[in-house]
């Protein structure tokens, strides 16, 4: 385990609206903000066609190659996301959603375009003091939070 400590900061109620992409309104805002770190919750409508990281092809291969769900139809939307800055110092939202419609659902990550529908409420609470950053791991490919 590794951890590091912050402290709270401002706390942001955000609306984002019909036709918006999640991550990179979230990310405009925080650079507009001067965000550097933060927790997040949502929820809201996903929009038909959105699409989400639903899960690795293979758990062991390294580097991980992603699987991805595309969502028909609308769905309901719960979730949970960290923002910190990437290694050029740009924020990086990790945000999970859990999607449902008509008694099914789908959790993935929405970093490869999540669309809004109608409205999502975001609640976004800074943390000041945080030397957490992402830093690219090239045998996972991803942005590894170091604390």
């Amino acid at each position: 385990m590794k951890y590091s400590s912050a402290q709270p900061g401002r706390i942001f109620i955000l609306r984002l609206e019909n036709g918006e992409i999640v991550h990179e309104e979230i990310e405009r805002f925080a650079r507009e903000q001067s965000i550097k770190a933060a927790a997040l919750i949502i929820v809201g409508g996903a929009d038909d066609k959105s699409t989400f990281v639903v899960g690795p092809a293979q758990g062991d291969a390294q580097p991980v190659h992603p699987t991805t769900h595309i969502l028909e139809g609308v769905h309901e939307v719960a979730g949970v996301g960290t923002l910190f800055p990437d290694d050029q110092g740009n924020p990086s939202l990790h945000m999970h959603m859990a999607c449902g419609r008509n008694g099914k659902a789908v959790t993935g990550c929405i970093r490869t375009g999540v669309k809004v529908w109608e409205v999502m409420e975001v609640i976004l609470f800074e943390m000041s003091d945080c030397a957490g950053k992402r830093i690219f791991d090239p045998k996972t490919g991803f942005n590894l939070l170091n604390p």
